[in-house]
């Protein structure tokens, strides 16, 4: 792996220029007030491909429901997923709740300071645990997400593909090499917040960089080429057909997803993925003979949901269906369970699924 060169200065400016700028122009985030290592991975977890001003009212409702790391491991997972809804990634909170579980079981209810049992902690991968380490322990571990491969891309005029291993190790290498003889914590979060409000993926405000002086895409005067980044794959549409099944004038039926699975642990309506030559009714049908063993007689077409994941993009069109007999059985899903509308403002759903309760 070869070794990125710094720009002449970047250590020096770092200190003298970069620390004082975010010690002024730092965002007030709730996080960064009685910072604790719960607090601190909890609003990690959080940010995790989601912006800020999502994840704030996330984080203090989470902090008020579990305020402690006891009081998330004691809790079920329905009421985590729940708190968690519409955060998106639920694998997230799931791992949050496994660990937590460890942490009390094994820990004695504190979050490890040591790396490699912090690292083995469900869902702590290098990033989070680099970010629990400096922020939550002052230890020498040097953070690398999208903002902070920005930001060192263009301060050194990289060209790596930003998509690539190689790329992100050596900006790793070159993020731990410059966080010598610096405080951890502020040195990662100075860079963070560098990425997050002034180097910008697009129209970057350079001349309030306190960094510009040394910026090597700067002085080029190709800010914006940098980082280099490959064109992703386009993203398929994967079209689905799900049912509302009416027992009787209030009550229909929703399913548990495995907790394997996308989703996992989520209520949801039953259905699946549109196949070859089937019209979505047959797919509806099909669908809940498969996951539930029951069949229905498919009705009216009530909403048409769309929805962006990661790596697909979603067509959900929801049916009408009357149950038509047979007890179901939870055949290809963890469970199931017969509700009223006002039952599933206390159930934790997908947001695919809650614009489907927003038309009931």
């Amino acid at each position: 792996m070869s070794t990125i060169r710094c720009p002449k200065g970047l250590s020096s400016h770092i200190e003298s220029k970069l620390l004082p700028w975010f010690r002024i122009h730092a965002r007030k985030m709730p996080w960064r007030v009685n910072r604790s290592p719960y607090r601190v991975w909890i609003s990690e977890a959080m940010l995790q491909q989601t912006r800020v001003e999502t994840v704030i009212p996330y984080f203090e409702r989470w902090m008020s429901t579990f305020p402690t790391v006891k009081d998330l491991a004691l809790s079920d997972q329905e009421a985590v997923l729940k708190c968690w809804e519409g955060l998106g990634y639920y694998a997230r909170a799931r791992n949050l709740h496994k660990a937590a579980k460890v942490i009390v079981d094994q820990h004695g209810g504190v979050i490890p300071s040591h790396p490699e049992a912090l690292r083995a902690l469900p869902g702590i991968g290098p990033y989070t645990q680099a970010a629990i380490l400096s922020l939550a322990f002052d230890q020498p571990y040097a953070v690398l997400d999208g903002n902070v491969e920005r930001v060192l891309a263009r301060l050194c005029a990289d060209d790596g593909d930003i998509r690539k291993s190689e790329t992100k190790k050596r900006l790793q290498a070159l993020a731990t090499r410059l966080l010598a003889n610096q405080p951890p914590g502020a040195f990662n979060e100075s860079f963070m917040e560098l990425g997050a409000t002034v180097c910008l993926p697009r129209n970057p405000l350079c001349e309030e960089c306190p960094l510009h002086s040394v910026c090597r895409a700067y002085k080029q005067n190709a800010v914006e080429t940098y980082p280099v980044k490959s064109k992703k794959k386009p993203v398929p549409t994967v079209e689905v057909g799900a049912a509302i099944t009416w027992r009787d004038e209030h009550t229909f039926l929703i399913a548990k997803r495995n907790e394997q699975g996308m989703l996992g642990g989520l209520w949801e309506f039953p259905g699946g993925k549109v196949e070859a030559g089937e019209t979505v009714e047959e797919c509806v049908a099909r669908e809940l003979k498969e996951e539930l063993n029951i069949q229905v007689n498919v009705g009216e077409h009530l909403v048409r949901v769309r929805h962006t994941y990661s790596h697909f993009k979603l067509v959900m069109d929801v049916y009408h269906c009357q149950w038509a007999g047979d007890d179901p059985k939870a055949l290809d899903c963890a469970d199931f369970r017969w509700v009223t509308r006002k039952d599933c403002d206390a159930l934790p759903f997908s947001k695919a699924d809650l614009k489907v309760l927003d038309v009931l």
